[in-house]
């Protein structure tokens, strides 16, 4: 009985530092933040569209528009996947949900490279433009995952590799995504290995980027 009065002082020392923690915002809300920073991008670009053309385009040309709906549905789920996994206790299943837009989407982008005529309202493209593309995905990719990184800071992921590469997953379908809108181009083999390419870099690169912070957060 004698210890009472310390063990209370010692539980009042140490209630004393503590600080009210801020509730977590929903995952659907924090993804529809991202979502609105994607459509943000999107209306800068409109700018700088044809969309008669890309309209004439994509009707014309079934895969196009199953790949690019395809892409932009994988940026969403993947980025409430990504913010699911973020909090301990969710499903183990939450990091299925992108997988059939994936499916599309990687489904129709490799059809395309199977055309034998091309594709209507398309125009050959340069010999170095895919470069350009490379970049083009890297630039508004990179943001969307730091974006992504910040939105997830406030969780604790118990598997922080897997919520970063979802992370990563839906920036790089969400710019995917939108330089559909500006590549007046048909697609071929070399536009769909780069691309590949820089879906598995983007995805590294955020995996790399997160993994300090998620763990430390």
């Amino acid at each position: 009985m004698s210890d009472r009065p310390q063990t209370e002082a010692l539980i009042a020392r140490l209630a004393g530092d503590l600080r009210p923690v801020r509730r977590l915002a929903p995952a659907g809300r924090r993804a529809g933040l991202w979502t609105l920073a994607v459509l943000w991008m999107g209306l800068l670009l409109s700018f700088f569209v044809d969309f008669s053309t890309l309209t004439t385009r994509l009707i014309a040309t079934p895969d196009m528009w199953l790949s690019a709906a395809g892409a932009a549905a994988t940026a969403i789920l993947a980025s409430v996947a990504a913010l699911q996994t973020a909090v301990p206790g969710r499903s183990a299943l939450w990091p299925l949900l992108p997988l059939p837009a994936l499916a599309v989407w990687v489904g129709a982008s490799a059809a395309g490279c199977l055309r034998l005529v091309p594709a209507a309202a398309t125009v050959p493209e340069p010999a170095m433009h895919p470069m350009l593309c490379m970049q083009f995905l890297l630039l508004v990719s990179l943001p969307l995952s730091g974006l992504l990184i910040w939105l997830l800071a406030s969780a604790c992921p118990l598997r922080p590799g897997l919520t970063a590469s979802l992370g990563g997953l839906a920036s790089a379908a969400a710019a995917a995504a939108l330089l559909t809108l500006i590549h007046p181009f048909d697609a071929n083999r070399i536009d769909l290995l780069l691309h590949a390419a820089i879906v598995i870099l983007v995805v590294l690169v955020t995996r790399l980027a997160a993994l300090g912070v998620l763990r430390t957060s």
